[in-house]
């Protein structure tokens, strides 16, 4: 699946340009932040130099596809409850902060389901509920929360990685506000 949404190239090159031009060390510490999982980093590393941000897209995409169940949990670790502030105050959790601003859950009917919502996806596959928040109001939210828990283990792990790929697009190629 690629991603469903794009962006103006221009807007996110330097964002190419820097990955380029990191060291290893650097792009992989930059890298683990959009998707903490060594082998995609190691995958997405082994594409540099990147021509331009679709191939960055791209490589973000493929990049060690598929994911194994291990590096699924591995990567939900980092992700807090959709509708929750992290507990914690690094780059990652300000990534998840700025990702979710626009979900809304002022309405303490909105917070509720929500709540709720998280509650029955964990009971029922196990993990955190992952969405790309970004571009997605707290109604968005809701309806594919409601709408993943009809979905069949198999099924569901497709969209969660499918999901931590668009979160990672967005992280690797700064493209929060055009999400």
């Amino acid at each position: 699946m690629e991603s469903s949404f794009r962006n103006a190239e221009s807007d996110t090159s330097g964002v190419v340009d820097d990955l380029n031009a990191a060291t290893e060390t650097g792009a992989a510490r930059t890298l683990s932040l959009c998707l903490d999982v060594p082998r995609w980093v190691e995958g997405v590393l082994s594409a540099r130099p990147f021509t331009d941000v679709q191939a960055l897209r791209h490589a973000v995409h493929h990049a060690a596809a598929p994911l194994t169940a291990e590096e699924v949990r591995r990567a939900l670790a980092v992700h807090p409850r959709i509708g929750e502030k992290p507990d914690n105050h690094d780059a990652s959790a300000d990534y998840a902060s700025a990702e979710q601003s626009g979900v809304d859950i002022s309405e303490a009917s909105v917070e509720q389901r929500l709540r709720a919502g998280n509650l029955a996806y964990e009971n029922r596959f196990g993990q955190v509920f992952l969405i790309r928040a970004a571009g997605r109001d707290a109604h968005a939210v809701l309806d594919a929360l409601h709408s993943r828990l009809t979905n069949d283990t198999e099924t569901e792990a497709a969209v969660v990685e499918h999901e931590l790929r668009e979160i990672a697009e967005i992280r690797a190629t700064g493209s929060l506000g055009d999400a």
